[in-house]
């Protein structure tokens, strides 16, 4: 029997700007796409999300998510459940609405066929310095609320639960199928698992990584992936909570990042962009990659 090429599940957790959305999953095409808009979005941006969409994109259960909250978890590993019932993908990437490849689908599809049983994730074992004074463990070790993007934290530590090692890193993956369904099946065993990081920090930067980093809970993982991030983030230096939004000012350098040779590897998603700040980047970008019907690639890599 034939093996089918390589090719990756999206899941986009959006929220807003129903534009750049739409203009994310047509750029995916032709790769299914699994949409989670959260439940506090106005019915009416909902609706310019989502009526209309190609049979190819699936509408997952609206969650209550948001900053720091917990059930953004909950929506990517409903993502994860979906694309492994309902697609034959090899890989599931998970993006957020204000993602946006930059590479085409052939691209995107030898990279993984090089990579067919291997991750993508680049995450650290905590503590991590650059996670600040007690190197991320706090964030696990003690109950947190998030209010009014405001971090609660009761100052009372707790242990952490058997057979776990603490990880940390990015939120945006891509998933090997064997190991997104490694996660979804501990979710599954393992329901101390998910009461225990209900009450964490940023829930979305530890739970499935450290999942995935604890040899107990998914055996072989430390050397069945890529330690390397498939995105580009504009970072300018200055200290932030969140990626700066990208303009057309940021052309330069990403496309210089993304075209750099010197790199194995390349970073084949990029992040944040918006309609109203990065309409004339898009637009650069979609030129240089050939990512929409109609465009012709003048960029290679």
């Amino acid at each position: 029997m034939a093996i089918s090429p390589a090719a990756p599940a999206c899941v986009v957790l959006a929220h807003e700007d129903p534009v750049h959305v739409r203009r994310l999953v047509e750029a995916l095409d032709p790769f299914p796409v699994f949409l989670h808009c959260d439940s506090r979005t106005p019915d009416d941006v909902h609706r310019a999300m989502t009526e209309g969409l190609p049979d190819r994109v699936r509408l997952l259960p609206r969650i209550r998510t948001g900053w720091a909250r917990w059930e953004n978890v909950e929506a990517e590993v409903a993502g994860y459940r979906a694309a492994l019932a309902e697609t034959d993908a090899t890989h599931v990437a998970v993006l957020t609405g204000s993602d946006y490849p930059l590479a085409s689908p052939a691209e995107t599809t030898a990279l993984l066929e090089a990579h067919r049983d291997r991750s993508f994730v680049f995450a650290h074992p905590l503590p991590h310095p650059e996670w600040g004074r007690d190197g991320g463990v706090g964030r696990i070790r003690y109950r947190h609320w998030a209010w009014r993007k405001h971090m609660l934290r009761l100052p009372v530590p707790r242990r952490a639960p058997r057979d776990v090692v603490l990880t940390g890193g990015s939120q945006l993956k891509v998933l090997a199928r064997r190991h997104a369904a490694a996660v979804v099946d501990t979710v599954d065993r393992r329901p101390d698992l998910t009461h225990f990081w209900r009450r964490t920090w940023v829930a979305d930067e530890t739970f499935v990584l450290s999942v995935l980093g604890s040899p107990a809970l998914v055996p072989g993982f430390a050397d069945e992936h890529v330690p390397h991030s498939l995105w580009w983030i504009g970072w300018d230096g200055t200290a932030q909570k969140s990626p700066p939004w990208l303009t057309i000012e940021d052309a330069g350098r990403l496309l210089a990042g993304r075209t750099d040779t010197a790199d194995a590897l390349p970073q084949v998603f990029a992040r944040k962009f918006s309609t109203d700040r990065s309409a004339d980047l898009l637009d650069v970008v979609d030129g240089a990659f050939g990512l929409r019907p109609g465009t012709a690639a003048a960029v290679t890599s």
